[in-house]
């Protein structure tokens, strides 16, 4: 056995109390992940406490992987943005149950592994033009943005559904500003476990105020709760099913290569990618089993990195932690939406700032791009926004003789979600 145990501590130049101490940071810059998911899980129509258990048991499960098949210090656990895919385009916009959402995160997942553990990642990535990956991360961080005001009642349904500002003389809506105002402080100064913090002083706010959540004190777990293994197939051979299926994966592909290159590279270690995406991927295929919206790669494993976490011994200290968690369940019910807004603002607007990186002096490559950022908000559709600029963009590159830019899987993939608008918009041909 080489140096360090099952780790190779003494390889990577660390110790037991260093990888542990890291953990520890990691799962409390993280936690806050378990009340958000859950919250936005609900408004699909999944028992608020399943979805907690579900989300405490894909978060220790993935974790668990990452640590014996990936070896890094990645954490895994419910994805911002793709979980709000889940609720409002899957379920609210097009349509589908709970259940049949968590069928389509499982397929999601067998191709996610089907693509980790074959030559299949880097024919995709190459594939799909970089400005198109960047616009799905920042249509995302505009989709949460839009999600964090309205939970935090910043901005209402005005007249004719005309999104207005909110009114601030309301209770709800006074709190998620202060709430607002100290999550940004504490973010901007980088507090450890900011996040963890504005909920808490989130919660702490509506016990002063006297706005708690009517369901407060009312979470109990029972049979109903449970969501593991609530797959159902009934709309699996319909043609909605399948883009849903691949919108979802493209999400989950692009957004975690990157990640999980980005995390590799900052400890150092590029030849930790393979194991690292392949743990990824079975994890978010494990999803969909027990209850949850996919996990992914997350930005917050640097805070794990930052304090010299550099194994699995890291994560699988975050993955023990998320099962100690579960004893906080019965007081997840007391945590009110303007404690969870302020985080989806904020996320959103990390998720907005990918823009820099675009090209915008290419007229063919940012109007698809343009277009797939703000119709993802518009429509209140991930799926469609991502079907339009995949759409325009070769449609663009044909018309201006560019078509030698156009790869065949991206024509391919354009010609699919053609498919799906023809079928979806107009069901009379």
């Amino acid at each position: 056995m080489k140096s360090g145990g099952f780790f190779e501590l003494e390889q990577h130049g660390t110790s037991v109390k260093k990888e542990v101490t890291a953990g520890v940071i990691g799962f409390f810059t993280i936690v806050y992940i378990v009340a958000v998911n859950a919250l936005i899980l609900s408004e699909s129509g999944m028992p608020f406490e399943g979805a907690v258990i579900a989300t405490i048991a894909v978060s220790a499960l993935g974790c668990i992987l990452m640590a014996f098949i990936g070896k890094a210090p990645i954490i895994l656990v419910p994805g911002m943005g793709i979980n709000a895919m889940f609720t409002y385009t899957l379920v609210q916009s097009m349509g589908f149950t709970w259940q049949e959402a968590l069928t389509i995160v499982t397929f999601s997942g067998v191709l996610f592994v089907i693509v980790a553990f074959t030559k299949l990642s880097g024919v995709l990535s190459e594939a799909i033009p970089q400005s198109l990956k960047d616009a799905i991360t920042v249509g995302l961080g505009f989709f949460l943005l839009l999600i964090g005001l309205e939970k935090g009642s910043l901005v209402i349904q005005g007249e004719n559904s005309i999104l207005a500002i909110g009114h601030f003389n309301e209770p709800q809506t006074l709190a998620t500003i202060i709430t607002l105002l100290v999550a940004l402080v504490l973010f901007i100064k980088n507090v450890p476990g900011h996040f963890l913090w504005t909920i808490l002083f989130g919660t702490g706010l509506a016990f002063l105020m006297n706005i708690t959540p009517e369901s407060a004190g009312s979470a109990e777990l029972s049979a109903d709760s449970v969501v593991w293994f609530q797959l159902s197939f009934d709309s699996w051979l319909q043609i909605p099913f399948w883009i849903a299926v691949f919108s979802m994966t493209m999400v989950l592909v692009f957004e975690n290569i990157g990640l999980v290159h980005g995390h590799t590279n900052f400890i150092k270690r590029p030849e930790k990618y393979s194991g690292a995406l392949k743990a990824n991927a079975l994890s978010a295929f494990s999803s969909g089993i027990l209850g949850s919206s996919p996990t992914v790669s997350t930005v917050e494993s640097t805070a794990s990195m930052a304090a010299g976490g550099r194994t699995g011994l890291t994560t699988l200290t975050v993955g023990v932690l998320f099962i100690a968690s579960a004893a906080f369940i019965p007081f997840m019910s007391y945590i009110p939406d303007h404690a969870i807004a302020p985080i989806l603002i904020i996320i959103g607007i990390l998720m907005i700032q990918q823009m820099r990186h675009m090209n915008m002096e290419d007229f063919t490559e940012s109007i698809p791009s343009i277009m797939l950022i703000v119709m993802i908000p518009f429509t209140y559709s991930i799926a469609d926004g991502i079907a339009i600029g995949f759409i325009l963009y070769p449609l663009l590159k044909f018309v201006t003789g560019k078509w030698r830019e156009v790869t065949v899987p991206l024509l391919i993939i354009s010609i699919l979600f053609l498919v799906y608008f023809i079928l979806h918009f107009l069901p009379g041909i």
